[in-house]
């Protein structure tokens, strides 16, 4: 086995970890969660909701664009790196990638609410959100540069 099928096979054993492990998160752990928090505050708390849409709207969002990862790794491996399909897949990630930051600006906003309502602090939960952006610009800017010689690489064919 060549290192190149060796690396595309270990970066596909990785994804796939990642998928499963979100979609155990969004099929096991957030509702009981949220069962648990229904428990704890039978009157009616329903604070914790839009907090719970932005959660699995960031799960769906991430596992959709994990499943376009898994098709760039396999069109590198095909030595289709420099084709439309790539070019696309990379659009989809980027555009995933704006969706999960308009979720989590969305999470900080019902944060700062429900902390204005309830009077707790919602410094740590908003101070995760904010380092989540960073580190999905960060996403945003390699794909982009990734996108660019490949835009330059399509014109020309």
């Amino acid at each position: 086995m060549n290192d190149k099928r060796g690396s595309a096979i270990f970066l596909k054993a990785i994804i796939f970890l990642v998928g499963a492990a979100v979609v155990t998160l969004c099929v096991h752990w957030m509702p009981v969660l949220t069962i648990r928090d229904v428990k704890a505050h039978p009157g009616g708390d329903y604070s914790i909701y839009p907090l719970l849409a932005c959660a699995y709207g960031i799960c769906l969002t991430f596992t959709f664009s994990l499943f376009h990862v898994y098709k760039l790794v396999t069109f590198i491996e095909r030595n289709n790196a420099f084709s439309e399909s790539s070019f696309k897949s990379l659009h989809v990630i980027k555009k995933c990638a704006f969706i999960v930051i308009f979720f989590l600006v969305l999470m900080i906003i019902s944060l700062k609410v429900i902390s204005s309502i309830s009077g707790d602090d919602s410094a740590g939960p908003i101070s995760l959100s904010l380092m989540t952006i960073l580190a999905t610009s960060i996403i945003i800017a390699v794909v982009d540069v990734l996108q660019k010689p490949l835009t330059v690489f399509l014109d020309k064919k």
